[in-house]
């Protein structure tokens, strides 16, 4: 049997997946359950697109459930340290990156919760990766597919 990989989440996170999973199995499976019980009421299931639909809806639903009972039974919360110097897991980091002579601010999180266009980088991304460990004014080296690129941070929250 495989060990199952640790998925790193803030407690906010983790909180909101339990809320999802709560929905999911308390209002989601009953009202996906109707769904399926009326498409069988009319008739002929070979043909029945609505059957069919609420099937894969299903389908979807449980896959889902599985999904975030897997996160949340190999969940690692972060706890932010407030007072850290250093960049680590769920601290917002202000870069000024030197290529485009701007700051950028992220939020180092987890894969799971990793959304770049939302400004929350994973800490196995180049950027987080690389980041992770330093303190206020470090010049920082990032490896990325297009070349390195140049950060100094400037703060950490």
């Amino acid at each position: 049997m495989t060990e199952k990989k640790e998925v790193i989440l803030t407690k906010e996170k983790l909180e909101k997946l339990e809320d999802e999973l709560e929905y999911l199995k308390t209002k989601k499976r009953p009202e996906m359950a109707e769904k399926i019980k009326i498409a069988r009421s009319f008739g002929d299931l070979s043909e029945n697109a609505d059957y069919d639909e609420a099937k894969n809806e299903q389908g979807e639903v449980e896959s889902r459930i599985m999904k975030i009972e897997d996160m949340i039974r190999n969940a690692k919360t972060i706890e932010v340290d407030e007072n850290s110097d250093t960049v680590g897991v769920g601290n917002t980091v202000c870069l000024y990156d030197e290529e485009f002579e701007e700051d950028v601010e992220y939020k180092i999180v987890g894969t799971a919760e990793s959304n770049p266009l939302e400004g929350y980088i994973s800490n196995e991304s180049p950027v987080g990766e690389a980041i992770i460990g330093h303190k206020i004014n470090d010049r920082v080296e990032v490896e990325t597919p297009n070349g390195k690129m140049y950060f100094v941070i400037k703060n950490i929250k």
